[in-house]
């Protein structure tokens, strides 16, 4: 086993250099590709004979090349396959699981007249039960039914309702709310019947159409439209998570392979740092598309209701701030990633760079129970670019944003992305090429000052 030991290391060492002679190789054709595509634009000069910049086109091929490594991944590949199951589960399971809901039997104690029929009828209607009469001699009989499983509930000479368990304020099965639906329409059958209307008049009463309300403005979204805003706000936390952290790896791990020096020869870093995370983000927005498509076919294709309310604005409010979030993001965790040399250096720089991430994400989801109106610091956290992408998505679906209030807090977030993106730049063309030690911000701060 010991004389195995050097021919392992030998042949681990062999299949590194090859690996690493591949990789550069491959690097190297890239940058001479990039280096035909400028001379191929060089002609276009201008009038004083300098050679127009032709940022688009190179940071275009980097783009393609990020792109085409991240869709080629294992992980990619994986998590989106992971991705996909979790949404069918999520759709398909509670349809396989549900069912036909089982018809609801009525115990009848007495006679039902004409008008006590027409009110169980419209309660079994309002919870969409269908339901079965079973005639029961007396209220002996009925109970022993209910206590059998025989029927869910009795109905004792059309003035008492009988169940066999009492039925909690929280209880929202089918049998819970059509008792409770049809004790409310009794109650009001009694109220008729003491008041000595004639049936005539009882059915006229029970018939009466309500009255059209008038608004002065248009009604506020929804529960749908927090359920929206919620599954928008976990799926934003998630792409965003995963992504921006590829980013901060991508980047060190092209620094710590030495990598970078290939590409520096051949792209400028503001050209190579772009077209990585619109690379990337491309791919974020690649994906999220797949997901939101399959959920939204399969729902329909299973008859799930799953995403029944969900509403359009909310839905496309999420994926521009997806993008808006990403936007702002990108810049500063590339940023951090070229400071960064080694693995165990990433998790001490993602730390406080997730924290605003946290901060949005808790402060939007905890105002989005029902019955929750808009608290002040949430609206002032949809114009701050870190937490915008949350607060504003959450606003959104409380119905509490108007169009200019969206578009000022986008403009804001476009505002602060350009700024942390002229920054980030600096700090990667200052840090990118600083190898064996963990570049520290003072140490960047003092090469600005040099």
């Amino acid at each position: 086993m010991r004389q195995l030991t050097p021919v392992v290391i030998l042949a681990a060492a062999l299949l590194f250099t090859v690996v690493r002679f591949r990789q550069r190789r491959g690097l190297a054709r890239f940058g001479a590709v990039i280096r035909r595509r400028r001379s191929a634009d060089s002609p276009a000069t201008g009038q004083d004979g300098r050679s127009a910049p032709l940022l688009l086109g190179v940071t275009g091929l980097v783009a393609a090349r990020e792109m085409r490594q991240r869709l080629r991944g294992r992980i990619f590949r994986v998590a989106t396959v992971l991705l996909l199951v979790g949404v069918a589960a999520a759709i398909v399971l509670p349809v396989v699981t549900e069912g036909k809901a089982e018809a609801q039997q009525v115990g009848v104690v007495g006679t039902l007249t004409p008008s006590l029929r027409r009110s169980v009828d419209a309660a079994a209607a309002s919870v969409k039960a269908e339901i079965h009469f079973v005639t029961e001699t007396n209220t002996a009989s009925a109970e022993d039914a209910l206590r059998s499983g025989g029927i869910n509930l009795a109905v004792v000479g059309g003035d008492k309702l009988v169940v066999k368990r009492a039925i909690s304020s929280d209880d929202t099965s089918q049998t819970a709310t059509f008792a409770r639906a049809l004790a409310q329409l009794l109650g009001v059958h009694k109220t008729l019947q003491a008041a000595g209307l004639t049936g005539t008049q009882q059915a006229r009463l029970a018939g009466a159409e309500p009255l059209p309300i008038a608004s002065l403005e248009p009604a506020r979204t929804t529960s749908a439209g927090r359920s929206t805003a919620l599954v928008g706000l976990i799926v934003m936390v998630v792409l965003l998570s995963q992504y921006l952290t590829w980013t901060l790896i991508g980047v060190m791990e092209e620094k710590s392979s030495r990598v970078v020096e290939v590409l520096l020869s051949a792209v400028r870093p503001m050209q190579l740092l772009a077209g990585k995370v619109i690379g990337i983000g491309a791919v974020v927005f690649a994906q999220a598309a797949l997901v939101v498509g399959f959920a939204l076919v399969l729902a329909r294709a299973v008859g799930s209701d799953l995403l029944h309310g969900t509403t359009p604005l909310v839905l496309l409010a999420t994926l521009v701030w997806l993008l808006l979030g990403y936007a702002f993001y990108c810049w500063v965790y590339a940023a951090a990633g070229s400071m960064a040399e080694r693995q165990d250096q990433v998790q001490s720089l993602a730390i406080p760079l997730v924290l605003p991430i946290i901060v949005g994400y808790v402060a939007s989801v905890s105002v989005l129970a029902p019955g929750n109106p808009a608290p002040v610091y949430l609206k002032v956290l949809a114009y701050l670019p870190p937490t915008a992408p949350f607060a504003m998505t959450a606003l959104v679906g409380l119905g509490s944003a108007t169009w200019w209030q969206f578009t000022l807090s986008a403009a804001c977030t476009v505002a602060g992305a350009v700024a942390v993106a002229r920054i980030a730049v600096t700090v990667y063309r200052r840090a990118i090429l600083r190898t064996g030690r963990r570049v520290g911000v003072r140490e960047i701060m003092s090469a600005r000052a040099r």
